[in-house]
């Protein structure tokens, strides 16, 4: 039977029962916040996902105000909600919908959004369930919040994620992307009873992760990492990028330093503030792409006197990067080299490497402007890389990559190589994955060593039809 309301479970623990002492202490947060954002902070793009921390307010409200002070003008822009937090008090199997048409706190009431949740009904991995929202208190935290930064009448898709997988996670989001009206939050605390210092260094190298769109961050590092995990994909794969706002812990806020947990808001926007409206449509990628590939196809083009093409601007160019170009002829390989650090600036890097994957890849003879026409040019943007965790054997190294998504560098003593993720298309198998790659670093297919080092990194790949068969 359909519940109307779900009231307030924590109203008096976790923030101010009273609705005048709530708004008093709420305001003070957001007027705090706003003080702290600098003249230079980018103001004029909406974030599309929030990541804001779920504690009592006197210990993360200061660190959620800081994302929520960044709504303020498109307060009447946002009309829609989708919050996901994980599950404390019931076990969820994939993600719980509520029972209830509407969530309450002192403040008032906020619709749940009935048209959203039904366009989840085929999905198998959300349920309903009244159970696992009623005394779930990180949703419920971020109302107040969005009650005094966002105009009344906004509607919220409020989901409780337990066992939940990163696709799971995404797949939902996706559904619910929407556009402009529609902002995404995860809620998240990060690292839980730590001493300080330790928290510090622990819950920097998880934000340096989540700044770099990594999802691969465990319960340990985020109580919310299986909701963060699924909007870290998505954020990928809609080319939205990560800025940190605010980084404390309890010790930092109302707490002692002994045991302290960890608090983070950080914004996800599009870059110089791009249109995210229909399924599928992942504009600054789409630029960026463009960007890269022209630059590709014109340093190999001057070099060959053929006609040179439009390079539209991309503010990414300037920062330092680091590219892989492949180049290919009716299918088959024709070069490919690249950095694995990012040294130099973007736009400088694809050109050289372009250059080089054209001209002095030893494996091949220089092009020629005979094979021009039908030539392909891929460009693969690397994240950074990083470092495998303790393995004894290949096969716990193995166990700790994930196939068609990883790129792996392998290194002993002076033999190193590198295969991008798009070898495993060829090599779908992970030992045979490896094996190939110790025999590009001139090493036996079945050597190993205790002292072998390894690493993984991600790419953003942009891919231009032949050249001469573009419509």
């Amino acid at each position: 039977m359909p519940i109307a309301t779900r009231p307030a479970a924590v109203a008096g623990m976790f923030y101010p029962a009273d609705p005048a002492e709530l708004g008093r202490i709420v305001g003070a947060q957001l007027a705090e916040a706003r003080s702290e954002i600098g003249p230079a902070e980018p103001v004029a793009v909406c974030p599309k996902m929030l990541l804001v921390p779920h504690a009592g307010f006197v210990y993360s409200g200061p660190v959620a105000a800081r994302a929520y002070a960044l709504l303020a003008r498109w307060r009447t822009q946002i009309r829609r909600v989708v919050l996901l937090g994980p599950a404390h008090r019931v076990a969820v199997q994939g993600l719980a919908a509520p029972q209830a048409s509407s969530f309450e706190t002192p403040l008032g009431r906020v619709a749940v959004d009935a048209t959203a949740m039904a366009s989840l009904a085929d999905l198998p991995q959300v349920t309903i369930s009244a159970a696992a929202h009623a005394q779930e208190h990180s949703l419920e935290v971020q109302l107040p919040f969005l009650q005094t930064v966002l105009e009344p009448g906004f509607t919220l898709v409020p989901l409780v994620v337990g066992r939940a997988s990163e696709d799971e996670v995404a797949q939902v989001l996706e559904r619910l992307w929407g556009g402009d009206e529609t902002l995404i939050l995860i809620s998240s605390d990060l690292s839980h009873y730590q001493a300080y210092a330790q928290a510090q260094a622990l819950d920097r190298a998880t934000i340096d992760q989540v700044l770099r769109l990594d999802g691969r961050l465990s319960h340990e590092q985020a109580c919310g990492a299986s909701p963060l995990r699924g909007a870290l994909r998505l954020a990928r794969q809609r080319g939205l990028g990560a800025r940190l706002l605010d980084l404390r812990n309890s010790g930092d806020t109302a707490g002692d330093k002994a045991r302290v947990v960890g608090y983070a808001a950080v914004a996800f926007e599009a870059a110089g503030g791009a249109a995210r409206r229909t399924p599928g449509h992942a504009p600054t990628d789409r630029a960026l792409g463009a960007a890269l590939l022209s630059r590709a196809y014109n340093a190999m083009a001057q070099v060959l006197g053929q006609a040179l093409v439009k390079e539209p601007p991309h503010a990414a160019l300037e920062a330092p990067g680091a590219t892989f170009v492949t180049l290919k002829q009716d299918g088959q390989l024709r070069g490919c080299i690249g950095s694995l650090q990012a040294s130099q600036p973007l736009h400088t890097d694809v050109c050289q490497n372009a250059l080089a994957a054209a001209f002095r890849d030893p494996r091949f003879a220089p092009l020629t402007a005979a094979e021009w026409r039908g030539l392909s040019i891929e460009v693969s943007l690397l994240e950074p890389a990083q470092a495998l965790p303790a393995f004894a054997t290949e096969a716990e190294a193995l166990a700790q990559f994930e196939p068609q998504i990883d790129g792996v560098i392998f290194e002993w003593q002076g033999h190193r190589a590198t295969f991008l993720p798009q070898v495993w298309e060829q090599l779908p198998q992970p030992r045979a994955f490896m094996a190939a790659l110790k025999r590009k670093a001139g090493l036996a297919p079945d050597f190993w060593a205790p002292d072998v080092k390894l690493w993984r990194y991600r790419v953003r790949k942009f891919q231009a039809a032949p050249i001469g068969t573009e419509p």
